[in-house]
């Protein structure tokens, strides 16, 4: 078990020195980024223009959600994850594992996880240049039962987006472009993810549909959790959920896996 962690732990640490090297990059998309948060500030303080509350928050709530969205999409967004495995089937580099005794599927998490701290910590820069003039909007709730559901909701989100990122990698065995898959799931995720309205302040019929899909547990539940967009019975309840969603996604990837190197190893051999 201790070999197997320490084997894990050289590839973070590889994964951490190489996405260092391009910190840079992932500086510059953190501050692009705040011109996003700047225009989502301009429309919400036009749309709360003469009104207290929409949807039973206010203005400072919403910004808050949209900020903490912003930091969630650098700690836990699967960027070209799915282009990366894609590329390496295509480019026969995967073979390499099968050879050795590494799991595929925890060799990209573990690049993912390196990947998203050194992105997630960079976007608290620009977020901390921008705090003395977002300040007064940023209000957070102070149960700490968020804290303690937050935390697993995160962690889970994260499995779920790279999990779905890892299935859409691992269609290349069928298809030799997934640009399609990964475009028609970025605008499902948009819009039933939360990340271009809040979800709450959606039709009735569409927030609840989207509790039995898996984006509504990649950015926007554990984002609700931490700046009190939801109760702790619905915080509870989307946990259970969302860890149906982690086994049933990981169980996918599976069988992906398999049936995809049965006809890998057929077309090669």
């Amino acid at each position: 078990m201790l070999a197997v962690l320490n084997k894990y732990r050289h590839v973070f640490l590889v994964g951490l020195q190489s996405n260092i090297v391009y910190r840079w990059n992932f500086a510059l998309r953190g501050f692009f980024s705040l011109f996003h948060l700047t225009v989502v500030f301009i429309l919400w303080t036009a749309a709360y223009e003469g009104s207290l509350e929409i949807g039973g928050f206010n203005v400072g709530q919403t910004m808050t959600y949209f900020v903490m969205l912003l930091v969630l999409q650098f700690f836990i967004g699967a960027f070209n994850e799915d282009y990366q495995i894609s590329e390496e089937i295509r480019n026969g580099l995967i073979n390499q594992f099968l050879l050795k005794p590494i799991n595929y599927f925890l060799y990209r998490f573990t690049i993912y996880m390196s990947a998203r701290l050194v992105s997630g910590l960079l976007v608290l820069v620009p977020i901390a240049v921008a705090y003395p003039l977002i300040k007064d909007y940023i209000t957070f709730p102070d149960e700490l039962w968020r804290l303690a559901l937050g935390f697993p909701a995160t962690l889970m989100a994260g499995i779920i987006q790279f999990s779905i990122a890892y299935c859409f990698g691992m269609l290349t065995f069928w298809f030799l472009e997934i640009q399609g898959f990964v475009i028609l799931s970025l605008a499902i995720e948009t819009m039933l993810g939360g990340q271009m309205f809040p979800l709450d302040l959606m039709p009735d019929w569409v927030f609840r549909l989207s509790q039995f899909l898996p984006f509504y547990y990649q950015m926007y539940f554990p984002a609700a959790i931490l700046t009190g967009r939801i109760d702790h019975a619905l915080a509870v309840q989307g946990l259970i959920v969302q860890g149906i969603w982690v086994v049933a996604l990981l169980a996918l990837n599976r069988l992906l896996w398999t049936r995809g190197l049965r006809r890998h190893t057929a077309v090669g051999g």
